[in-house]
């Protein structure tokens, strides 16, 4: 894992037995695939090199086990851009406007029928501990200006990797090398995708199928959320 800058928190072995469960990846939003900074209509961006991080993760996933990974983002706002992320990317379901997490965790658990240890959960901030704690695998991305939160995280055993990225500079991409790194196959994934190879091309025939949900919590229900 020397290709690595950050702090593992819980060791790469550990790590590695924990992914072979590994059937969903959840992601947080603000603070992980951007900064956090807000336009005047109060979403947030991402960049290609996070959205190609993503797929390529999923593709690994697909190489390792044969099967799709379920893909979600949980959001404590309702940000555009995150649901033109999943739509483009073939996402299974953003939920938006949660502010009580593990509303969307419950639910994610279960209408897919997706158990805590089988998630990996990337976040950075206060409002994702509660999922967190649920959690086999978490990824919490850096941020400088929080030492004693992430410091609290890790007391509290809500962490098992600190990104050397931050938000604004490629944590997502950080993240998905290095599952791909524990999991295996990661010149093979490559491969595949550079040379756009039969292997690949049903990988993504399969993860077009998928039709992007969206969904926000109403008086602590989660509801289908009107677009």
């Amino acid at each position: 894992m020397e290709h690595f800058k950050g702090t593992f928190i819980t060791e790469p072995v550990i790590l590695k037995e924990k992914l072979n469960a590994i059937r969903a990846y959840v992601f947080d939003w603000d603070g992980v695939f951007n900064r956090g900074e807000k336009n005047e209509n109060g979403s947030s961006p991402f960049n290609e090199i996070d959205s190609m991080g993503t797929n390529l993760l999923r593709f690994n996933h697909y190489l390792r086990t044969g099967r799709l990974p379920k893909i979600f983002i949980i959001s404590g706002e309702n940000n555009i851009a995150a649901q033109t992320l999943a739509r483009r990317e073939k996402f299974d379901a953003v939920y938006s406007s949660i502010k009580f997490k593990t509303e969307a965790l419950d639910h994610i658990c279960h209408t897919k029928g997706i158990k805590h240890n089988e998630i990996v959960f990337a976040f950075d901030d206060v409002l994702d501990f509660s999922v967190a704690a649920k959690i086999s695998l978490r990824f919490m991305v850096t941020r400088s200006g929080s030492t004693l939160l992430t410091d609290y995280a890790i007391r509290n055993k809500l962490v098992d990797y600190l990104t050397f990225s931050d938000g604004g500079h490629y944590a997502v991409r950080e993240i998905a090398e290095l599952l791909m790194s524990l999991g295996g196959q990661f010149d093979e994934t490559l491969h595949h995708r550079i040379n756009f190879t039969d292997t690949y091309q049903r990988y993504l025939q399969l993860r077009q199928l998928t039709e992007p949900e969206f969904f926000t919590s109403i008086n602590s229900t989660i509801s289908k959320q009107p677009l």
